[in-house]
């Protein structure tokens, strides 16, 4: 790797961890209360690396062969993201190498996992994915059918609900977001209530490239950074 790719992978981390200080300080937060993810799927295998150097320690990935491909090649005591949609039948592979699954986005996805965690040491942790903004093209739950399953999804054992994920509509005013970010910290509230203590739902990942300071303002504790790490690199063809 040159020198220059080198420089701009530090500069480009350092300008991420310098927004994300700065938004948890509007919000009266600490900066360590917040996880940052850096999203790898079009990155190169050698600027992934070298964030590792930098001390970047969770990583996400949106294809569960490329999670699990690029895991083997790297450390072990890195954490892996699943941030995609995850079809039922790449689960029990994934399950081993990722350390929080983002897009658990129905029942039916929740109860086949609920089936492998089984079958393991540790419960697969998870998020559910809602889908607050109700575009039709986005996955997640609605937030009324969250609401009726969540009886039934705080019985299960054999999974660990960690907490909410949402995508924010894609505009190029952060502001859009704001909306959003809030109704799912307001939906997690009242999830936490209704469980009555069981499920705190303490992670909520809400917030990427071009919102991830609102998402820290409305209460992300995990954000995915992708393009703003890697800006000013060219992928080879």
């Amino acid at each position: 790797m040159s020198e220059e790719i080198r420089s701009r992978l530090d500069q480009n981390l350092r300008a991420v961890r310098e927004r994300i200080t700065s938004a948890c300080q509007r919000a009266n937060r600490s900066p360590e209360t917040v996880t940052l993810v850096a999203v790898t799927k079009y990155a190169e295998m050698e600027w992934v690396q070298e964030l590792v150097n930098l001390g970047l320690a969770d990583l996400g990935e949106s294809r569960p062969q490329q999670l699990v491909s690029r895991a083997k090649q790297l450390p072990e005591n890195l954490r892996w993201h699943m941030i995609g949609h995850l079809q039922r039948n790449k689960a029990e592979d994934l399950l081993p190498k990722v350390s929080l699954i983002h897009s658990v986005d129905s029942l039916r996805l929740f109860s086949h996992l609920a089936k492998l965690g089984t079958t393991l040491t540790h419960p697969p942790r998870i998020l559910l994915e809602v889908n607050v903004s109700g575009e039709t093209s986005k996955d997640g739950f609605d937030v009324q059918e969250l609401f009726s399953v969540w009886p039934q999804m705080t019985t299960c054992e054999s999974v660990q609900i960690a907490g909410l994920m949402t995508m924010a509509p894609l505009d190029d005013n952060p502001e859009v977001a704001r909306g959003v970010f809030r109704r799912l910290r307001e939906c997690r509230d009242q999830l936490r209530t209704e469980s009555a203590g069981r499920c705190p739902l303490n992670e909520l990942s809400m917030g990427m490239s071009g919102d991830f300071e609102v998402g820290i303002e409305e209460g992300a504790t995990i954000v995915r950074v992708g393009s703003r790490l890697f800006e000013g690199l060219t992928p080879r063809q």
